[in-house]
Parts: C-alpha cells; structure tokens; sequence
C-alpha cells in the first residue's frame, strides 16, 4: 500500500471508527483539572538531525513552510478527540522496527507503510493531523533523551493549553513537562527547516537520533 492509499484509509478509518484503538477518555482534554504549563523554553538556533536534513533533501516539498502563523493551536472536544484517535491508531498499526534491519542504514526517516522506528511514526502522525486541519505550524518534530539517556523523538503539539507529546511508546497524550524526558530540541515554529535548542547547552548535531534499535 502507498503512502497516499494508507493515508486515506487512516482518515476514513478515523471517521467511521474503525481500525482504531479504543482510548479511554479520549474525548476529554487531557488538561482538565490541571493548570496551563509552562510550554519547553526555546534557546536559540540549533542544527536539525542528520536523518532529517536527509529527509528534507529527499523530500523538499515536505519540509517547506506553508505560510501559517498560528503558533498555539486552540483545543476543542473534537480536536483532543482526534489528537489521541490519530496518536493510537499510528501506534497500533506501526511495528517497530528499526532503521537498520528496515533499510539496512542507522539512520533513515520516512513515512510508514507497516513497520518503522520512532521518526517514522510522527512523520505520519504529523502528516495525518495535517491532513485534518492542523496548523502545521503547531506541531513540531522535537528530540529528546528518554529515561536510559538514549536518543529518541517525538512529536510536539503545541497548544494553547501548553506543548503536547504525542509518542510512539504509550497512547496517553501527556505534557511535555510529564514525560521524564530531556527535551533537546525541535522543529522552529515559523520554519520546519529550522531548529531550535531546548536546553542552554549546545546539544550535539553530529550523530543520529535512533539508537541502533527500534524507538
């Protein structure tokens, strides 16, 4: 199945109900009863990963930006519906596989058909919720250190209720700030060609975010 045919079958599937796992309370807005965080503090200009310059250079089309402005997504009902339905249906219908034993390479991004590792699974996340409406602006290829120290990434939507992680190991949408992740850096809200440090400290750029296993 192409890129294009698996997308459409995910919209009609989210739509109609099926091929989807059931989350509970996804209805609700995970932030009910919870005080607007603080959403991860930008420092400055960094360098993207290796993978996604490899992406971009690939795929130029997917990594333009498309005009938009609306850098805190307002949340409806509906939206945190769709946010969590999009979340687990990818999860779900992923395996995790890692870039080297997929394409024989240690770094390899691209959008999943079956079997990926963790930039995989927000690209098609990403292109998903685009898919259905969100700013594109708003949601945000971001890095991170997981609780082993070992690389890892995400996909950050941010919202005016506070930056929301959406990851290929659990379901549940949580707040950055809840994740026990290190936040290194992310896609700039302005230009996805352009990254921004999430700590003070220069981070390193040279090397991959995949850890030679699947993410």
């Amino acid at each position: 199945m192409n890129v294009k045919t698996a997308l459409g079958a995910a919209i009609i599937g989210l739509f109609c109900g099926t091929s989807i796992a059931t989350v509970a309370g996804a209805a609700a807005n995970p932030s009910v009863g919870q005080s607007k965080k603080v959403p991860a503090v930008e420092f400055g200009k960094t360098l993207p990963p290796v993978g996604y310059v490899k992406f971009c250079a690939e795929n130029p089309d997917e990594c333009l930006p498309k005009g938009g402005r609306v850098f805190r997504l307002a949340m409806s009902t509906e939206r945190w519906k769709l946010v969590h339905q999009v979340n687990a249906y990818v999860n779900g219908k992923i395996a995790p596989v890692s870039d080297q034993d997929l394409y024989g390479e240690p770094e390899h991004w691209a959008y999943p058909t079956d079997a990926g590792d963790c930039e995989d699974y927000l690209l098609l996340k990403k292109r998903l919720l685009e898919t259905l409406h969100f700013a594109p602006e708003t949601l945000l290829i971001t890095v991170v250190l997981d609780e082993k120290g070992e690389g890892h990434a995400v996909l950050t939507v941010a919202t005016d209720d506070g930056d929301f992680v959406l990851d290929n190991r659990r379901n549940e949408v949580l707040q950055w700030s809840d994740t026990n992740y290190k936040f290194l850096k992310r896609q700039s809200h302005a230009d996805p060609r352009q990254w921004v440090a999430l700590v003070k400290q220069a981070v390193s750029t040279s090397g991959s975010v995949s850890t030679g296993k699947a993410n």
